[in-house]
């Protein structure tokens, strides 16, 4: 690192501190404020703070890790902007007319409150335990590559870039919440997405262009089956990533992580209106197309400059490359003096704004859901009070988890799809059913996710025995529920597990009594009243039709291309 790169850095903390600082002259008098910025984002700052949220250290270090390990085979997930537009197309529409803070308030509106106790406690354990174990472990991991420091005045530096990185977004989220992720990642979002490109266009250029890396990587096969690394749809015998299996696995896990999951919904609950809310999905859908090309391409090129110069990539002690080192390696090997400085800003902006969007929706669903609960008439100054502490002890967890994910923490990694991919179905399953049919009864939406949560325990549960006991996929002798619970790739079970959670859902309504009609009024379709459907209807217009047509269209491209 120059010292251009350190000016450079100073420069991106000073515009943050210079955000944070404006962020915290603004009211932050009750909830509202606090947990959704003022109800008052407009388009740019929503889909600006999805991006930023949604790109994290499953992208620096995953993303681009699968990109040299496998090729295309994780672009499924991320050429998912048509998802958003379903968010905004359907769910935006109820979501504002509940006037909710979380999701799991919104299934207790729709259901009963047990259904928002399950959904809450979910969440709350998923994020500690995955999103921001992970992003924590895997920033360290990065900043102690990129500096190419191991100690630093006798400590192990990945503790100081870990736990640094934790207490400066801390900060200013418990300072500043919404509003604060909000804004600064109306900062980060251009400056990610600026070092990325640089990435990608100086690694073509050292590789010899993009029909060089095709070329490359298209002659690498992946399966006994014929499929390359530059192939997207894959033989449905594939035992990681069956096309069929990918297509239901990575809606699944999409709609749910999209259309229900705090952590993104929350960015859309704090526009100013349905109109704002829906074009700020849009924007984030033009913008989520771009991963595939910034994150998953320059692994695939770093994987090709391995082949081509044959010491590119890093080794693992056990003598093979080092696929989570590409995006990395590409920083410290390609980039000149102040463009580094640049990247490093792209990557403390994709850290710190996942981070800050996981703390501030952790204490949205620890203060709505459970604190005011419990104690209803509690001042709303006090309600801000309460979330700024429940922020401060999801930091502290989130330390405190560090040791534990470096010692397990490529383990944790490989298991953390297998994770989503058991999570996803039955929260799925009583949001789907839960918007779409009127006869969906609360005890049925509350079986739907307490099915999901029983098979997601034992799918995950199995795994682990299995895995660890040395026994294969598919070896013989096994019993039907090693069959039904292991054998079974975790894609295509995904998808048969939305399909019983569905089941169960429709199976327990129609034994029990209907809704009452008054409760569910404008939160399923058919139940919204003439007014409600004209303000929908008012807040939409050609060009937001334009723009979703473009967006499919883009999406259909990239599936031909790489098909």
């Amino acid at each position: 690192m120059a010292f251009l790169d350190w000016l450079v850095i100073g420069l991106f903390f000073i515009l943050l501190i210079g955000i944070i600082v404006w962020v915290t002259r603004q009211k932050q008098e009750n909830a509202a404020d606090y947990f959704l910025g003022g109800k008052d984002a407009t388009w740019i700052a929503i889909g600006a703070s999805i991006f930023a949220s949604n790109i994290g250290s499953e992208h620096l270090i995953g993303l681009a890790g699968s990109g040299a390990a496998s090729g295309m085979a994780m672009a499924h997930w991320e050429i998912q902007g048509w998802m958003i537009l379903i968010l905004g197309w359907v769910f935006v529409p109820f979501y504002t007319r509940s006037m909710v803070y979380t999701m799991p308030e919104f299934l207790e509106r729709r259901y009963n409150p047990a259904s928002r106790t399950i959904l809450s406690v979910i969440s709350l354990i998923s994020y500690v335990l995955t999103k921001v174990a992970v992003t924590v472990y895997a920033g360290g991991l990065v900043f102690q590559q990129v500096f190419n420091i191991d100690t630093l005045w006798g400590i192990d530096f990945f503790w100081i870039a870990a736990i640094g990185l934790v207490l400066i977004t801390a900060l200013y989220t418990v300072i500043g919440g919404m509003k604060s992720v909000l804004y600064t990642s109306v900062l980060q979002t251009p400056i990610l997405l600026l070092g990325s490109l640089i990435i990608l266009v100086l690694g073509l250029r050292e590789l010899g262009g993009w029909d060089e890396m095709m070329r490359i990587c298209s002659a690498v096969e992946v399966n006994e089956y014929g499929d390359t690394m530059t192939d997207l749809i894959r033989d449905n015998d594939d035992p990681a990533f069956p096309w069929l299996g990918a297509l239901i696995g990575s809606a699944v896990i999409g709609f749910w992580y999209w259309c229900t999951d705090q952590f993104i919904v929350q960015r859309v609950l704090s526009g100013k209106n349905e109109k704002e809310s829906r074009r700020g999905t849009i924007f984030g859908a033009y913008l989520k197309l771009l991963p595939v090309f910034l994150f998953l391409i320059p692994g695939m090129i770093a994987f090709a400059l391995h082949q081509s110069q044959g010491s590119f990539l890093p080794l693992l002690p056990n003598g093979a490359v080092n696929s989570d080192a590409a995006f990395p390696t590409l920083v410290a090997k390609l980039l000149p003096a102040g463009v580094k400085g640049l990247i490093v800003c792209g990557i403390l902006a994709a850290l710190m704004s996942s981070l800050a969007s996981l703390f501030n929706s952790s204490s949205a669903l620890f203060t709505i859901d459970f604190y005011q609960r419990f104690r209803p008439n509690t001042p709303q100054k006090k309600l801000v009070r309460i979330g700024q502490l429940a922020t401060v002890v999801i930091v502290v967890l989130g330390i405190m988890w560090i040791p534990i994910m470096r010692s397990i923490g490529d383990v944790l990694y490989l298991y953390l799809q297998d994770v989503q991919s058991v999570l996803a179905p039955g929260i799925a399953a009583a949001f789907l059913l839960g918007i779409c049919w009127k006869r969906c009864t609360a005890q049925g939406g509350m079986w739907a996710l307490i099915s999901g949560l029983v098979i997601g325990l034992a799918r995950l549960g199995a795994k682990i025995y299995y895995s660890n006991a040395g026994i294969l996929p598919g070896d013989d002798g096994g019993s039907i529920f090693q069959y039904l619970f292991y054998d079974i790739n975790w894609l295509f079970f995904c998808g048969w597990m939305l399909l019983f959670c569905c089941l169960v859902a429709i199976i327990v309504s129609l034994f029990t009594e209907k809704p009452d009609p008054a409760k569910i009024k404008g939160l399923v379709f058919g139940t919204s009243t003439a007014e409600q459907r004209a303000a929908t209807r008012a807040s939409w217009n050609s060009w937001d039709l334009i723009n979703t047509i473009i967006i499919l269209g883009i999406t259909v491209a990239f599936y031909i291309y790489f098909w």
